[in-house]
């Protein structure tokens, strides 16, 4: 079945309240730059462009137009970051991070693989380990990873080992397919500040091999500490998901949950209004979804007269065979 997706991977505008700012290529300066702590620099080039300089030239550049020591929030694009076909080893990427960690002593916010749809599909970013990367940057609050799969050269694939993160709030995981290894990996990393944790799963045909056994240990309320805002999305097993937080400890004190982008359907809806009370609830964003006009009711009447905030947005209707697809996958 083809698919239309509902979410346009695009390039980021904001970043840790910030918004972001292209740091320009030589030569095509448009009067002075920002203030460095003002703005989410963002650092892309496209090394096939012959006319444009390499990403290496970019960085090196950057670090001597700009006071490092004052920036807040980095966005890595092209260059940094490519697809199957083409782009940097994401191994060399995050030397360069750990390497500069001396000289980014106030970096906040960090989002690696800023790429749209035109420059690589979601399915064919390719990542590394971001284990060293957090760990040469203990103070960082914010980290978001588009795209998990290997490739050229050496690279992996997504990778993070068990780390202690004394500082992280959010952690953002974009992808079609999230590899069981990096699940395993996160729910065994101590991180007692994470308040916000937003996973996209994906699809098996794009690389997702986790599983509801794999989210247990992020279900069961004895880890993350701080968690406020939970985020499991994008998913074909979502009405599995949906049954599972229905009865989840962590459930209780979360101030939103976001379980859309995925196939949930009346059935995992269905679970939801007949599991704990979600009344607690600031936000249930189920977007992108196939429920039914009476269940997008019955979940209004459930929930909205507690002031929960509830968005059915996005609507899809399933194919004639019933297919239903998640919002993000190649």
């Amino acid at each position: 079945m083809w698919k239309a997706w509902a979410v346009t991977i695009d390039h980021l505008t904001t970043l840790h309240g910030l918004p972001v700012h292209d740091f320009p290529v030589e030569g095509e300066e448009n009067g002075p730059l920002p203030a460095a702590g003002e703005v989410a620099w963002r650092l892309s080039r496209d090394d096939l462009i012959s006319d444009e300089e390499s990403f290496e030239t970019c960085w090196n550049r950057f670090f001597d137009a700009v006071d490092s020591s004052q920036v807040r929030a980095l966005v890595l694009g092209g260059g940094a970051y490519g697809s199957e076909m083409d782009g940097e080893d994401p191994a060399v990427t995050a030397d360069r991070l750990v390497a500069a960690s001396s000289r980014l002593t106030g970096l906040e916010a960090l989002y690696l693989a800023d790429l749209n749809f035109e420059q690589a599909e979601l399915s064919w970013i390719v990542q590394g380990d971001v284990t060293p990367i957090l760990a040469a940057y203990p103070r960082l609050l914010e980290l978001g990873v588009r795209g998990s799969g290997g490739g050229y050269g050496d690279a992996p694939g997504l990778q993070l080992t068990p780390l202690r993160h004394e500082h992280l709030r959010t952690l953002r995981l974009e992808n079609g397919g999230l590899p069981r290894e990096v699940t395993r990996g996160l729910t065994a990393c101590d991180l007692p500040s994470l308040r916000r944790l937003d996973l996209w799963l994906g699809e098996e045909y794009y690389g997702c091999t986790t599983t509801l056994a794999d989210l247990a240990p992020l279900l069961d309320g004895d880890r993350l500490p701080a968690l406020r805002h939970l985020g499991l999305r994008n998913s074909e097993m979502q009405d599995e998901i949906a049954a599972a937080v229905a009865s989840a400890p962590v459930v209780a004190r979360l101030s939103s949950l976001h379980l859309g982008l995925g196939t949930l359907s009346d059935t995992g809806a269905e679970a939801l209004l007949g599991g704990q009370p979600l009344t607690h609830l600031q936000e249930l964003d189920l977007y992108h979804h196939f429920l039914s006009e009476p269940m997008m009711q019955r979940l209004r009447e459930a929930l909205e007269p507690f002031g929960v905030k509830v968005n059915l947005d996005g609507r899809e209707e399933a194919g004639e065979d019933g297919a239903r697809y998640v919002a993000a996958g190649e």
